[in-house]
Formats: C-alpha cells, sequence, structure tokens
C-alpha cells in the first residue's frame, strides 16, 4: 500500500457514493465518518481486541470481543501467561479444530478447496497455518533459519516485502497431504508446549520478521495462538455461508 504524501493533508470523501465498495489490506486507522449509511456494512478488524472502535459514540471493540470469545469458547486463552495455561489454550484450540474438521468431512465433497469471495480456502487456511507455526515456532522459538514445509502458504505480500517465497510449492497439494502435515505442525507445538518450563518461557526469542525487535518465547506463542483463533474464525465464515448456500 503506497504511503500517502503527508502534504496531501488529509481525504474527504463528501457526497461520495461508496456503496458496495471492497477494501482489502487497507488501513483506515483513525477515520473518521459522519452522517453515514452503512446499513448492512461488514467490517472485519483482526487487530481490533488492540485498539478502539467507536459507533455513534459507543466504543464497541470491547463488546466485540468478549462476543467473538462467546462464539469461540477458549479463545480468551489465547494470552494466557503462564505455562499451564499455554498448555490448556493450545489443548482446546486443538479440539475446537478437530470439531471443524468433522464438519467439513460431512460437507460435500470438494468443499475444502472452495474459495468464497475470493478468500482463501478451508484448505488453503490450513497451508497458510503451517507456515505461521513454521514461522513463529520454528523460527521465532526455536531459532531455524529455515523451518518452513514447503506446503505452507504464506500471505500474497510477502513476495514484495524481500521474502523469500521460493521455499513454497507452487503446485497445489491434495487435502490429504494438508491435513498430514497440518497435524504434525499442531505436534510439534503441543510436543514443545509440554516440555516448557516457566524460565523458558520468558526467554528472548527470534522476531521472524524484525530482528531488532526483541521478542520472548510466550509473545511469539501468543501470536501463535492469535494466528489460529483469527484464520479459525475466517473458516468457520465461510463454512457457514457455504451452507447456507449464500457463498
Amino acid at each position: 500500500m503506497p504511503t500517502p504524501d503527508p502534504t496531501d493533508g488529509p481525504r474527504s470523501f463528501v457526497d461520495a457514493d461508496l456503496r458496495g465498495a471492497r477494501f482489502v489490506r487497507a488501513d483506515l486507522s483513525g477515520a473518521v465518518m459522519r452522517a453515514v449509511e452503512v446499513d448492512g456494512a461488514d467490517i472485519d478488524a483482526p487487530w481490533l481486541a488492540d485498539g478502539s472502535l467507536r459507533v455513534n459514540g459507543v466504543e464497541v471493540a470491547a463488546y466485540v470481543e468478549s462476543e467473538l470469545c462467546r462464539r469461540f469458547p477458549g479463545r480468551e486463552l489465547r494470552a494466557a501467561p503462564d505455562v499451564a495455561g499455554l498448555r490448556r489454550a493450545w489443548s482446546v484450540l486443538e479440539q475446537s479444530w478437530a470439531v471443524l474438521l468433522e464438519r467439513v468431512a460431512a460437507m460435500p465433497a470438494g468443499t475444502a478447496e472452495v474459495s468464497v469471495d475470493g478468500e482463501w480456502s478451508f484448505a488453503q487456511t490450513l497451508r497458510h497455518l503451517v507456515m505461521a507455526t513454521d514461522t513463529w515456532l520454528g523460527r521465532g522459538v526455536l531459532g531455524q533459519e529455515q523451518p518452513y514445509h514447503p506446503l505452507g502458504l504464506p500471505n500474497s505480500e510477502y513476495a514484495t516485502d524481500g521474502y523469500d517465497t521460493s521455499v513454497f510449492q507452487e503446485t497445489v497439494p491434495s487435502y490429504d497431504e494438508v491435513l498430514a502435515v497440518r497435524a504434525d505442525r499442531q505436534a510439534r507445538v503441543r510436543d514443545h508446549l509440554a516440555g516448557l518450563t516457566e524460565a523458558g518461557l520468558a526467554s528472548p526469542a527470534r522476531n521472524p520478521w524484525d530482528p531488532a525487535h526483541d521478542v520472548t518465547v510466550r509473545s511469539c506463542l501468543h501470536v501463535a495462538l492469535e494466528e489460529e483463533w483469527e484464520h479459525q474464525r475466517y473458516a468457520v465464515r465461510d463454512l457457514d455461508a457455504l451452507a447456507a448456500g449464500t457463498a
């Protein structure tokens, strides 16, 4: 996304018709909207829990966060501060993914490969989580220089951020291959947590994206859990649309 020229001043849309507009990976932080029609608007902001959103003068970020935790029991554990809490968090997360895998298995053949509204398919979501685990556990916590499985799927913008995507295969794997590698990565996190101590949890780790910025094993695991829950939310959203025939 190009950086706006600060000399341009604030950009204003007055009496503008933005009906049906779609903003993807757009930075709208600090945007001010007055006397706007928002009926049917759909906002997906995965980092809202750390910020603020006011609608008609009402702060709604905390409500959205609590509602998501109600809909996804166990999500509230993703920032657990100690080893026991993180083990519990991962156990609950694995159980919720297992239920979702059963749901997909009971749906029409090929459902896992269907994209909804241009978003990742269920299989692609699992591939991305393989890549996320390799990043935050393999590279961040374990310090591996090249932890990536070729089946992993990075975000599209990585190719323009100086990120080496050559390690990832271009051919599309079968769903069974995806499930096998995904299960392996889940087991790696589970096994690491089983042997983790409180001292190890607080120890420094490598920041996968910014080596100059200090992180800990705890913060890396928190990011991994955040990735898991956000992508599960996306997956449930799209599976609901497929089941309802609205995709």
